[in-house]
């Protein structure tokens, strides 16, 4: 393996732990502030995870050996994911791993084992919030992987690398079924990294939440590594959209000039990116439960109007 390929890897991942967090904050910072209140700190969720690092864990007696082990197992997948998708660069050792297909099994892997986990040890709220995350996963997973094969039908193949380098080197259109496929990914971002309307991050209300549900009983240094796996699903759903839809300035090099030219435009994107997000949530009101089925089969069929466009058309 060339080192400077596997220097150029390490980097990526390492800006994947700093800049997760880092979008968090920013969403949440522009959220208070469209909202007229007080705004936490850019850097807030780097102190919380200092906090929650520096704490004891509590386990609670009938915690299995899986309890302790799926923050571990969820963070690894979710970096992992991360370090797939092609942010800054398309030539990275870990390019030929950035399968479609591949990136949908690690997020639901990480899934399962916080289900898992949730229900491991024996609470009501534990095993409400593993149903419903099953059941959003469930109706998700199915739309996200349309939505890729929408992507891979238009550039023939599956790898994310190659849907980036084909994109970006076409001459400027607009696909109509790249268009249904980015509203279907819009809604399933929005489920998967439960976000309004589908969840709030916010609340610890026991009969509304879903995410926090899986997490009522961690603490210390589990607890710190399922919220910054939380940061990290959400940047890998970035990244996601941004190969797929904005491919422009994703460097096809592991040159440091190359990466370092990605790295401004990488940060606008983001930003712009997490103001939309923060926009999105402020202007919209949390759906009740039995609404979430219907809002990801309206992506899911978004995802296969697309498909069909396509087919139609031959865009």
């Amino acid at each position: 393996m060339n080192p400077f390929g596997l220097l150029a890897q390490s980097f990526a991942v390492l800006l994947a732990l700093t800049l997760a967090p880092l979008l968090k904050g920013w969403i949440d910072m522009w959220r208070a502030w469209l909202g007229n209140r007080s705004a936490p700190g850019l850097l807030q969720p780097y102190r919380v995870l200092h906090k929650l690092f520096h704490k004891e864990s509590v386990l609670a007696d009938t915690a299995s050996p899986l309890f302790r082990l799926a923050p571990y197992a969820v963070f690894g997948c979710v970096l992992l994911a991360c370090a797939i998708v092609p942010t800054l660069s398309t030539d990275l050792p870990f390019a030929p791993a950035a399968d479609a297909i591949a990136l949908v099994g690690l997020l639901a892997l990480a899934r399962v084992f916080m289900a898992l986990a949730a229900m491991d040890i024996g609470t009501a709220f534990g095993s409400l919030g593993a149903r419903r995350e099953m059941l959003v996963g469930f109706l998700a997973e199915p739309a996200l992987l349309i939505v890729l094969f929408n992507a891979s039908l238009i550039t023939g193949s599956t790898s994310l690398a190659s849907i980036v380098e084909t994109l970006a080197h076409q001459q400027f259109a607009i696909h109509p079924s790249l268009a249904f496929a980015g509203i279907a990914f819009a809604l399933v971002s929005l489920a998967e990294n439960a976000r309004i309307p589908v969840d709030n991050p916010a609340t610890h209300l026991e009969l509304t939440m879903i995410h926090e549900a899986l997490l009522l009983e961690y603490s210390g240094r589990h607890l710190a590594l399922m919220e910054w796996a939380a940061s990290l699903k959400l940047f890998a759903y970035a990244g996601i959209g941004l190969a797929l839809f904005f491919p422009w300035g994703i460097a096809q090099a592991q040159s440091p000039a190359a990466m370092l030219a990605a790295l401004p435009l990488l940060g606008l994107k983001l930003a712009i990116g997490g103001l939309a997000l923060a926009l999105v949530e402020t202007l919209s009101a949390k759906m009740r439960l039995f609404r979430v089925p219907e809002f990801l089969a309206t992506a899911f069929l978004l995802a296969v109007l697309g498909l069909l466009v396509h087919s139609l058309l031959g865009d």
